[in-house]
């Protein structure tokens, strides 16, 4: 079994695709539900990429050695079962997906009656500068044994990190209600500051007691992201606000951060507009026309 298996063609499914090639794997098979739309990023993406595509998961997992699950956040555990039909005994199943611990071991159990050998990887940076060498940490009874394996595939960023299942993703989610959640917090203040003509005042103060950066910099990289990717990082805070819960905490922050990247997702037109000034009039001007739809 030398195949990889794409279980998912996102930006994270691209740059595995692309690196492998680049690595000299040529025998990538992918599969996205998107794929029923010819018009859609995945299908778009699958037409010029090095992948052949294949008509269901459980199609495109057979005779793989690795299956790669990059899905959305509330798809884990139904690419795992959707996959498990066609894996072969023995077969990686890398799940990268940012879902909850609970949701996590679901899908650990649907791989393993399959006879697949399920690796949890929480990814910790954003994928487009290291790539493939990214930081992952591995969980799961199989993830040192994944790790000694890796390396063929082109994987230089991993850390073995529990035997348990879900304690990656805890540190993966836990994470992102600080970093999506600060992205909401960003959004929310400067909609409400560009009203009153202070974000500048608020971005010039926050070095103050926050880390000196270039906050202008830095608001307009985290807007532009929930901006671009809202809908999918609205989907993770669901379930980091899953995640919270499970430990016995009310996850009031993490639910609105869900609610305000989806909203984020509503206006990624802005993103056409040049500055982060003009992006967050772009958004208020659309809320203007439509006065039952608060920003």
């Amino acid at each position: 079994m030398t195949g990889v298996t794409l279980i998912g063609l996102g930006e994270v499914g691209t740059v595995f695709a692309e690196d492998l090639a680049a690595g000299g794997h040529t025998d990538l098979v992918a599969w996205d539900t998107a794929f029923a739309d010819p018009g859609s990023p995945a299908a778009r993406a699958a037409a010029v990429l090095p992948v052949a595509t294949a008509e269901s998961a459980g199609t495109a997992a057979r005779g793989a050695g690795l299956v790669v699950s990059a899905v959305t956040a509330a798809n884990c555990h139904q690419a795992a079962a959707a996959a498990a039909p066609g894996l072969d005994p023995g077969a990686w199943f890398f799940d990268l997906n940012s879902a909850s611990p609970g949701h996590k071991r679901q899908a650990a159990r649907t791989v393993e009656r399959a006879g697949g050998r399920y690796v949890e990887a929480a990814l910790m940076s954003p994928i487009a500068a290291r790539r493939l060498g990214s930081p992952f940490l591995l969980g799961g009874p199989h993830a040192a044994g994944f790790a000694r394996a890796a390396g063929a595939w082109g994987f230089t960023g991993l850390t073995v990190y529990s035997e348990e299942v879900g304690r990656a993703a805890a540190s993966k989610l836990c994470r992102s209600v600080i970093i999506k959640g600060l992205e909401s917090l960003l959004t929310e203040s400067l909609l409400a500051a560009r009203h009153y003509g202070v974000e500048k005042e608020v971005l010039d103060s926050l070095p103050n007691i926050l880390p000196k950066a270039d906050w202008q910099e830095v608001a307009t990289y985290f807007v532009s992201r929930s901006l671009r990717h809202g809908r999918r990082r609205s989907e993770e805070m669901a379930e980091a606000a899953a995640t919270v819960e499970e430990a016995g905490v009310e996850p009031l922050m993490s639910l609105a951060a869900s609610e305000r990247q989806l909203r984020a997702a509503g206006h990624a037109e802005a993103l056409t507009e040049a500055g982060l000034a003009a992006v967050i009039d772009h958004i208020r001007r659309a809320q203007a026309v439509s006065r039952g739809n608060p920003l």
